[in-house]
């Protein structure tokens, strides 16, 4: 069988992307192909699907076959599930992750002036948006708060690197006029600021 063929046929099929390796574990060990030639039957995919209403997309996590975005406002009407709906302090609390990560609750809650609710947070990890790589070398050593390979993949990025301006990742979401926050542009990153004390807040946002 054709290389290209079977990586053709396993990408239509996976559920979920799969890297270079898941697509070498389809062969037996000793008839493994390369890591290269994967790579470059991926590549002449991606050629053959250029002009074709489906693409083959590379994401964090490894490839996948989409439809191409242009497309996304007919193609929706197949599925019953309406979008998600999400709340100014759930959109600010993942752009602010998204876009000065890894930071902590507490830094948060500097930039937007308000408490984040714990249900907000809950909900960013029970999504797999949102992970704690770490924890911060203060008193009290809070966590540090980051997004994860498979917010990437919801998103169709390969890396940071890739993010939108702010305001085009927010729109995606689900647009919220008043949505404006003081965060920089994608290569700002946490480098060990002070935890800022702050005053207690006498109320929190509500969950999305």
């Amino acid at each position: 069988m054709d290389l290209k063929d079977i990586v053709e046929a396993a990408l239509f099929v996976a559920p979920k992307p799969l890297s270079v390796a898941e697509l070498q574990a389809l062969f037996p060990e000793d008839g493994q192909p390369e890591a290269a030639e994967v790579r470059s039957a991926l590549t002449e995919l991606a050629k053959e699907f250029d002009n074709r209403p489906i693409e083959l997309k590379q994401v964090a996590t490894g490839y996948r076959f989409q439809v191409r975005e242009r497309l996304s406002p007919w193609i929706s009407r197949l599925f019953e599930e309406r979008p998600a709906r999400y709340s100014k302090a759930f959109l600010e609390t993942l752009a602010i992750i998204a876009y000065r990560q890894p930071v902590t609750r507490g830094e948060i809650e500097e930039i937007r002036g308000v408490a984040v609710s714990t249900q907000i947070v809950r909900n960013l990890m029970e999504r797999d948006w949102v992970q704690v790589v770490g924890h911060k070398e203060v008193p009290g050593r809070p966590g540090l708060y980051a997004t994860t390979r498979h917010f990437l993949d919801y998103f169709n990025l390969k890396g940071l690197d890739e993010l939108p301006p702010l305001q085009t990742f927010i729109d995606r979401l689900g647009p919220i006029a008043d949505t404006h926050l003081p965060v920089p542009d994608t290569t700002a990153r946490y480098h060990d600021q002070t935890e800022t004390t702050r005053q207690p807040e006498n109320h929190t946002d509500q969950a999305p």
